[in-house]
């Protein structure tokens, strides 16, 4: 049976415009929380409880930094918009001290390896994602007119943290790129026919701000899903992206058949083309822009595969070998 509570916070979401997984992912630790809490009401609880909760996740689930940090924003946005009860600004709880895990990465041939075995229907997506270091979400969420064959680049627009940039894009694919097009555009002069489409999703206002925009064939997406949906934010037909749950799996697939002996995932093609790029001799503020990061330390974690060794030194021991 579902939560009449859950139902009204993911409507509440839903009016506010928070994305889909951002909405997935609160109620995910709402609930949780209320389990913790033994089914109480929210409302019959405050920072006490919510402190129990986080030093639970921190001690007993040994939980890394960032999943707590993403519970604590979840409850946060429960007792300050859902409940009316901020909680307070001074939370006395463990916060979490797990190191991050160091990025699997594969080499070049490693790469050809793997791409070998990606089914075609997914191949052109998943070199994106290594030649211009795209995250999976980024890459389905693709629009036609994201890509800019004249200067050979991708524009991404509301990245992790709803950052723009603008990322390389390698010129071999060109082909490829312009035959998915062409197959995008089959499915849209399709559905242009059905008199109970309404066009592509658009985010936020630009819907209110460009009415004609969701029936403009640059506005819809580069990698199409093969069906119709329902868009459950406004009860309308449209055609959604791809869904991202197949490329996880044809990525999983792929590893395995190419005898692989990594865990390697989508996000390992992005970890692969950051390594790759400062192997190459990429300045790592180059490599900061072309992934997005908003600090340089996190783009630095890749300098610890390139060949010369940590942050650049040889050791002693190659010199007597």
């Amino acid at each position: 049976m579902k939560s009449e509570f859950l139902s009204h916070i993911k409507e509440n979401m839903w009016t506010s415009r928070y994305a889909k997984k951002t909405i997935e992912s609160y109620l995910y630790w709402i609930k949780a929380y209320i389990i913790f809490i033994d089914k109480q009401h929210p409302n019959n609880c405050h920072d006490s409880e919510v402190e129990r909760f986080l030093n639970y996740l921190s001690n007993s689930l040994n939980l890394a930094p960032k999943s707590q940090a993403l519970a604590l924003n979840s409850l946060s946005y429960l007792y300050k918009h859902i409940l009316d009860k901020p909680l307070s600004m001074e939370l006395n709880f463990n916060k979490s001290r797990v190191q991050p895990k160091l990025p699997t990465v594969l080499t070049p041939i490693e790469i050809k390896a793997l791409f070998r075995f990606v089914n075609t229907k997914h191949l052109l997506l998943c070199q994106l994602m290594y030649g211009s270091g795209l995250r999976l979400m980024e890459t389905v969420r693709l629009r036609i007119q994201d890509i800019d064959f004249n200067y050979n680049s991708i524009q991404v627009w509301n990245g992790k943290g709803g950052k723009h940039r603008r990322v390389t894009l390698a010129a071999e694919l060109t082909s490829s790129l312009k035959a998915q097009i062409a197959f995008s555009k089959y499915h849209y002069l399709t559905d242009v026919k059905n008199p109970d489409y309404s066009g592509v999703y658009l985010p936020f206002a630009l819907a209110r701000k460009y009415p004609s925009a969701c029936t403009d064939f640059n506005w819809h997406y580069l990698f199409p899903s093969s069906q119709l949906s329902l868009d459950p934010e406004v009860n309308r037909v449209r055609r959604h992206h791809i869904n991202e749950t197949a490329i996880r799996k044809t990525i999983k697939v792929a590893s395995i058949k190419a005898g692989l002996d990594k865990h390697i995932t989508c996000h390992t093609l992005r970890h692969s083309f950051a390594t790759h790029l400062l192997q190459r001799g990429a300045d790592i503020r180059t490599v900061q822009e072309q992934l997005g990061h908003s600090d340089v330390k996190t783009t630095q974690i890749y300098t610890h595969v390139i060949e010369c060794g940590a942050n650049g030194v040889m050791s002693p021991l190659s010199d007597l070998m």
